[in-house]
């Protein structure tokens, strides 16, 4: 069977467990992998499979292909429609559409452009009740006829099964399948692969428990009872019993099951009652640039644009230096609580006392990026970026008249009066343009009209907190309820040009599986904050000697009370508001050396290690493991840098300096020799430790 391939995964450096083979012999293996989101976005998962396609491809070649369902503009807009590469594959789908199910194959144009099968759904629904009779007899599960969710996933389920049946009969003992699902709308197509016996090896990959997701977002103290919930009754309560059996069956029918990240194993356990044979982190593709701090100038680049709407934003009100102002800020889904957006006001409430209190000149600006239901850009937004654009405008034809008239005056070879050199009617104009500045009320603390203004939490948590952007206050605050898109007439800027412009992304998340934001930030090269119950916090704590020094600071939510951790939060960024200009930039240099560890060229290491494991499960006769072989090392620990880290307690004075003071004397810092060092370290064997038990 022929394969293509650019790259070998197992060649990279890193620690495995022993095989009699240096690596899989994928010339005669098949991968799968399933998931609702193929070509599909949603959610968090979609970026997974998105990214990690590319290296997946590079190792695997044509042997590669993603499964999932069919939506008619998706497949349009994003598929390049192709035959299969081999004839068993097509047979099989010719089995499904000539019983009137449709089935479309092509190449996903994205990078890697992998193979795609997606089944349509709505072709088969004809099926629906005879598939949920299948699926009682097997396993007890009913499924509701008004959760539609939970009926299109049995659907695809039963397509994927029935293709799979019809791939092994053709194929017979080679090449080998292995098929890893994504979530329990995946689920069903793992729990009737493996009833009906079907020879290939399975992996299921929980991105978030279900019960977890619905348990934080009614606040519950969820990782302080983690033992004590009965999961039946606590899913029976909010109506997705069904679909908690459906993850729960899946999870134990597979040969192999992995979560994203160590907290989120730690609740598997507690929820679906089975341990994680492997954590497979999820990771990013790192492009890096030919010029070494070309990250940095996209950052002043981007921080400029950024500055342009603060000063529309603020115009009549604008008294604070834009050179020492700090841009904060925090995104994703608007869980209010999940994402941690109530201690981060908090915090910012503190925060702004304590630079009121020190009288320090730094300004902090904070941005909640959070999509909610609006009407529209309110009208004060609009008219701020107005009277800014004409500022502009008057500015620079008063500048084209003064450049023309002192360029006639030096062609004379005289020095002209200043005083004359504009007319009376310039002044006019001047003045005319600065009285249109003034306005009676404050700057708005949100971009859009909101449907629900006075229930929305964090409109209420700023009435409460009284932080309405007066000019006293050093915390500043724009709540834009809609994400950024560079066609937008307020904030025309790309969400990833608007992390590059930021100074911080704050993220104290209560429930976070995993948390592509800071992972972003940390490969941009921006610093973040996130906690110790998100997966990417756990994954820093456990991987990074020294996180502050590198830019991510972690919050403790788990061992701390609210408080306390709403104290620490606040530290971390006051201490961050007294970082000087040269520190920070240190910072950055360390925080996008990091975004090594998060490219899938290393994290994908542990996808490998689960295929391992699962072929050595489901065909034990042709792949061999040592079953006292760990599956995970002691883990790397990634080293503090040698330098003073930027912290106060080290390296910044006892009393709030300016934040574009630059002290020669900081800190022992070697830019070239600290990122060379860095870059040795980044390439030493490393692995996950051990799943966490209780």
């Amino acid at each position: 069977m022929p394969l293509s391939r650019s790259l070998s995964m197992t060649s990279l450096s890193g620690l495995l467990p022993s095989w009699e083979e240096d690596e899989l012999p994928v010339e005669d293996l098949l991968l799968f992998e399933v998931a609702w989101e193929v070509t599909n976005k949603v959610g968090g998962i979609y970026t997974v499979i998105q990214t990690k396609a590319k290296i997946t491809v590079d190792e695997w070649g044509e042997n590669y292909f993603m499964m999932g369902p069919y939506f008619d503009h998706n497949f349009k807009t994003q598929v390049e429609g192709c035959e299969p590469p081999y004839p068993a594959i097509r047979k099989a789908m010719d089995a499904l559409i000539n019983n009137g199910c449709q089935v479309h194959f092509g190449r996903w144009l994205i990078e890697g452009s992998p193979y795609v099968i997606l089944f349509d759904v709505g072709s088969a629904a004809w099926n629906l009740d005879r598939w949920k009779g299948d699926l009682w007899h097997t396993c007890n599960i009913g499924l509701p006829f008004e959760d539609r969710e939970a009926n299109d996933a049995l659907i695809l389920g039963s397509l994927i099964a029935w293709f799979f049946k019809e791939l092994t009969d053709e194929l017979g003992d080679t090449p080998n399948v292995i098929a890893q699902f994504h979530e329990w709308q995946a689920g069903p197509g793992l729990i009737l692969a493996r009833s009906r016996k079907i020879p290939m090896a399975t992996i299921f990959t929980t991105h978030a428990t279900l019960l977890g997701r619905y348990l934080c977002a009614g606040n519950a103290d969820f990782y302080n009872n983690l033992g004590k919930f009965d999961v039946d009754k606590e899913a029976g309560e909010r109506q997705i019993y069904h679909r908690y059996c459906l993850e729960r069956a899946a999870v134990h029918c597979a040969h192999v099951f992995t979560t994203v990240s160590q907290i989120t194993a730690v609740e598997a356990h507690q929820m679906l009652h089975r341990k994680p044979d492997v954590v497979t982190p999820n990771g990013l593709n790192v492009k890096k640039f030919s010029a070494m701090h070309e990250f940095q100038n996209l950052h002043a680049t981007s921080k400029a644009r950024i500055q342009e709407f603060v000063r529309g934003h603020f115009y009549g009100h604008l008294d604070f230096n834009l050179e020492k102002t700090l841009f904060f800020f925090i995104a994703g889904r608007y869980e209010f609580s999940n994402k941690g957006a109530d201690i981060f006001l908090e915090s910012l409430s503190r925060l702004n006392y304590l630079l009121r209190v020190h009288r320090n000149d730094v300004t902090v600006v904070v941005f909640f990026i959070m999509p909610a239901k609006t009407n529209n850009f309110n009208v004060e937004s609009l008219k701020g970026q107005a009277v800014r654009k004409q500022l502009w405008d008057t500015a620079h034809s008063v500048k084209e008249k003064f450049g023309k008239n002192l360029y006639e005056a030096l062609l004379k070879g005289e020095i002209p009066d200043m005083n004359s050199i504009l007319d009376r009617d310039d002044f006019t104009i001047m003045k005319r343009a600065i009285y249109a500045t003034q306005r009676h009320s404050l700057p708005p603390v949100t971009t859009h009209n909101m449907l629900d203004d006075a229930t929305d939490p964090i409109l209420s948590n700023v009435r409460r907190i009284g932080l309405f952007n007066s000019r006293n206050d050093r915390v500043k605050i724009i709540f834009h309820p809609e994400f950024l898109s560079s066609t937008s007439p307020l904030l025309p800027m790309d969400y990833e040009d608007f992390v590059r412009g930021c100074n911080l992304g704050v993220f104290p998340s209560y429930y976070e599986p995993w948390g592509y934001t800071p992972g972003e930030c940390t490969v941009m090269g921006i610093p973040s904050v996130t906690t110790n119950l998100s997966g990417f916090g756990c994954f820093m704590e456990e991987h990074v000697s020294d996180p502050a020094a590198y830019g991510i600071y972690i919050v403790d939510r788990r061992f701390r009370s609210a408080d306390d951790s709403c104290n620490q939060l606040t530290q971390f960024m006051f201490s961050f508001c007294q970082q000087s200009r040269r520190q920070r930039i240190i910072q950055r240099n360390r925080t996008e050396r990091l975004s090594e560890l998060l490219d899938w060229r290393y994290l994908g290491r542990f996808y490998i290690n689960a295929r391992h494991l699962t072929l050595s499960r489901a065909f034990p006769d042709k792949f061999k493991m040592d079953p006292m072989a760990p599956l995970k090392s002691d883990g790397f620990r990634y080293p503090r840098p040698y330098s003073v880290p930027p912290s106060p307690s080290a390296s910044v004075h006892s009393t709030p300096h300016h934040s574009d003071a630059e002290d020669d004397d900081d800190e022992p810092y070697d830019e070239d020799e600290e990122a060379e060092r860095d870059r040795l370290n980044i390439k030493s064997p490393f692995v996950l430790g051990a799943v966490p038990g209780n």
